[in-house]
């Protein structure tokens, strides 16, 4: 079954993409929940007026993600762990708690999804995260995962 997805699913697509999926998973799950629609005629000569009213929206955001992107601007955040002896933590951190983070230190509201961490972060230590708010905003934050 092809579909048009109206919202990124992971491991499926990006916004607005034709991707084909198994029959069941489009018509019992991503078409009731509003996720997608089929990909028939008639949607597909949709799709480049949803793009379009896509990047207007997204163009008009740009001012508001370089100013997100400029107060991380070499800024440092400190996420605290438990870890053992050697410095393992329990765990690992992940981006849900570096978006925590980030909201809780600046008041930035940053979709989990948009953050990319360099590795496995399981140790104590310093680590850099690169933030995706815009195909032409890219940032960077430091970190430090401390004992916690």
């Amino acid at each position: 079954m092809e579909i048009i997805l109206l919202e990124e699913i992971e491991k499926v697509g990006e916004k607005y993409e034709i991707v084909k999926v198994k029959n069941g998973f489009g018509r019992n799950f991503l078409i009731p929940q509003k996720k997608a629609i089929i990909a028939n005629s008639s949607n597909r000569r949709r799709l480049a007026e949803m793009r379009r009213i896509e990047d207007l929206r997204e163009s008009k955001m740009l001012g508001t993600y370089q100013e997100m992107a400029d107060k991380l601007k070499g800024k440092s955040l400190s996420i605290d762990a438990k870890a053992g002896t050697t410095g393992k933590i329990f765990g690992s951190v992940t981006n849900v708690q570096l978006a925590q983070a980030i909201k809780e230190t600046f008041g930035l509201e940053i979709d989990r999804r948009k953050i990319q961490l360099p590795a496995e972060v399981k140790e104590l230590g310093s680590y850099t995260a690169v933030i995706n708010l815009h195909q032409d905003v890219v940032s960077e934050v430091k970190f430090d995962v401390v004992q916690g």
